[in-house]
């Protein structure tokens, strides 16, 4: 049995900022007011707005609405997309890309009045495009590849 000093608790409570705790198996939550910026974001200026023009371009292009989601998915990423892509803006004429970098998975989902021209196929190229990029850890460079290899694949199809 390993001996030696434990410096647990890592985080106290007392120091975090209000709206945050440790949760009981250690991790801090913490709540985000509506309105204020993030202290630090995930993602550079630079990087939204490569992802941004993609989704606009794409949705010119297509007149399907292409729309990202990146965040936990839970233990069963695909039952995770159904239970949120119903509320995402125009479902019915969208495709979701949704990415749970935790789990390492990626979902692409589309609404019933663009189910015929995104297909399975054109989802497949999708994935296929996005996980070469998530490989090296680019998730920007990966979601903008998946969003214009569907873009071309609707467009020439």
């Amino acid at each position: 049995m390993a001996s030696g000093s434990n410096n647990w608790p890592a985080v106290i409570e007392d120091e975090l900022p209000l709206g945050s705790v440790v949760t009981s198996s250690g991790r801090v939550s913490s709540v985000h007011r509506a309105g204020e910026e993030f202290p630090e974001l995930p993602f550079t200026q630079r990087e939204l707005i490569a992802l941004d023009v993609a989704l606009i371009d794409a949705t010119r292009a297509t007149k399907v609405r292409f729309n990202v989601y990146v965040g936990d998915l839970g233990a069963d990423p695909a039952a995770g997309v159904a239970a949120i892509f119903p509320h995402t803006p125009e479902a019915e004429r969208s495709a979701l890309i949704a990415v749970s970098p935790n789990e390492r998975a990626v979902e692409i989902r589309s609404g019933r009045a663009v189910a015929d021209r995104v297909t399975d196929s054109i989802a497949q190229l999708g994935v296929t495009a996005a996980v070469a990029s998530f490989g090296q850890g680019d998730l920007i460079d990966g979601l903008v590849s998946a969003i214009r290899v569907m873009t071309a694949a609707i467009v020439n199809s």
